[in-house]
């Protein structure tokens, strides 16, 4: 397959090496507004927006990949194969599963319990280990320590169920010592793995499984524009 896939209309080249994968294209939009100079919308395909821009300097481009699994697998896989990205972060929202983890905070996933067939049955007979980018997750806590921002590095369950039909399984998750419930780390990390291509997630918790709080929209959106704007230094600052 060659350019353009599918799914993203961009020609060669039009794709940085480096981006940023929030859920929602809109997201997509208000990143490349807000933070990228010299943008251009390479993609419109099915509505999920995709830009390119400059970032201090450097080249960084953000695609909107939709919710779940399967759709983040879909543009993982078409920006990681055919379009020469190299360092990916999903930029996305969870609901904490422990009290330590407050509305607000950030979720730096280092690892992902599973319960996707997508990410569990990847290697037949095993049960693949989706795991973060060392050099990413570590330069992205050490910029949040350096910041003040209050982020928590540890495992999420990313999970094909929004409305979970067995509530049990959050008993299990909290006993373990899982962060926080997400949707998409788990299809990133695979695909990265599988792609030779360095991922990370960082989530901003705007929702409590446990004590049921809500973040109004207004301060979702502030606190997204701080999580993006991590990534972006995160992936402008890390190792090559």
């Amino acid at each position: 397959m060659s350019t353009p896939t599918p799914h993203i209309e961009a020609l060669a080249g039009e794709i940085a090496e480096d981006i940023l994968l929030p859920g929602d294209p809109l997201r997509a939009q208000v990143i490349s507004d807000r933070f990228l100079t010299d943008t251009r919308c390479y993609n419109r395909v099915r509505g999920m927006l995709g830009f390119t821009g400059t970032y201090k300097g450097r080249p960084m481009s953000v695609q909107g990949t939709g919710m779940g699994h399967p759709s983040m697998a879909i543009y993982a896989t078409e920006l990681f194969r055919f379009y020469g990205v190299r360092r990916a972060i999903r930029v996305g929202s969870c609901g904490a599963l422990l009290e330590r983890v407050h509305l607000r905070d950030l979720v730096l996933a280092q690892g992902c319990h599973d319960d996707s067939n997508l990410v569990r049955d990847r290697i037949p007979g095993i049960a693949f280990a989706a795991t973060a980018d060392f050099g990413l997750l570590r330069t992205a806590a050490d910029l949040a320590a350096e910041r003040g921002l209050a982020a928590h590095v540890g495992t999420v369950w990313s999970s094909d169920w929004f409305y979970d039909p067995n509530p049990g399984v959050l008993d299990g998750l909290t006993r373990h010592g899982t962060l926080a419930a997400e949707m998409e780390a788990g299809a990133l990390y695979a695909i990265a793995a599988a792609e030779g291509v360095r991922a990370l997630t960082i989530a901003t918790v705007s929702d409590h499984l446990l004590s049921h709080e809500k973040l109004p929209s207004a301060e979702r959106e502030i606190g997204f524009l701080a999580m993006a704007e991590l990534a972006l230094d995160t992936l402008a600052g890390a190792p090559d």
